[in-house]
């Protein structure tokens, strides 16, 4: 029998800390603290099979089963992503954990676990509350929400392959750099990327509707959304660019993240 909610997320969240001190205790010796960066999808993925463990056999939990097929992919999509990138500046650190490791001195160690890893895993804890709700439900017959869901994350998986396959073929033409991609999906959002991001969580939110508590999972949804939009995705991102005049060019014309029609 499923354990109720709070039982459920209590689990959940022993199972996110476990998971995040073994990422910091990898990147202590490899001095790479953007190692959290690549474990924050894979730790979505975790959590999602954690439940289809809990609702086992697969005729009690195919919900469980459809999140966690989702979910894996979305995941492994983003920490592939990332650990390309990182692979691409070969042993330099993410510019932005490098500044913390100088910032925080000798407290470095302790500052990374609590700052970086645990914080990133009380986040991943509750946009993750979504799969714990269905993890602590009765396995039930799929219905019209679990359909309207999936094809939201389908779309949004979508959005972030067709736009990260835009801005590869853009930036692998050197008379584009330093210029901002303003055509395909980019003419339409600065962020497509992210958008999808949430997207993605909206429609597992969606899913996780179907479960008795389902409106919970909704929180999950709106914490990764904000956390996009106006913490440490487009304000990080656009920062970078404050200064350049063909991206305040671009900005007064696109939405900055719903897509919609270019202005003017």
């Amino acid at each position: 029998m499923p354990l109720p909610v709070p039982a459920a997320s209590l689990e959940a969240a022993l199972v996110v800390h476990a998971y995040m001190t073994v990422a910091f205790l990898l990147a202590v010796p490899l001095r790479r603290n953007d190692v959290a960066d690549v474990a924050w999808g894979l730790g979505f993925a975790l959590v999602a099979w954690w439940g289809v463990w809990m609702q086992a056999p697969l005729s009690s939990g195919v919900r469980m089963w459809l999140l966690a097929v989702l979910t894996s992919v979305w995941g492994m999509r983003l920490a592939v992503h990332i650990a390309r990138r990182n692979f691409r500046r070969g042993s330099t650190e993410d510019p932005r954990y490098a500044a913390w490791r100088l910032e925080w001195g000798r407290n470095w160690v302790i500052r990374t676990y609590l700052q970086v890893f645990l914080l990133q895993g009380v986040l991943l804890w509750v946009v993750a509350l979504p799969l714990q709700v269905v993890a602590s439900a009765p396995g039930t017959p799929l219905g019209w929400l679990d359909l309207l869901g999936s094809a939201m994350v389908l779309g949004g998986l979508a959005l972030e392959w067709t736009g990260d396959a835009h801005l590869a073929r853009w930036l692998a033409e050197p008379a584009h750099r330093g210029l901002p991609l303003t055509t395909g999906l980019w003419a339409w959002t600065r962020h497509p990327n992210y958008f999808g991001d949430a997207l993605v969580w909206w429609g597992i939110a969606v899913i996780a509707l179907s479960a008795p508590l389902g409106p919970l999972g909704l929180a999950g949804a709106l914490t990764i959304t904000v956390l996009l939009r106006f913490v440490s995705g487009v304000p990080l991102l656009e920062a970078r660019h404050a200064d350049d005049p063909a991206w305040q060019e671009y900005r007064t014309r696109t939405s900055v993240f719903l897509p919609l029609p270019p202005r003017g």
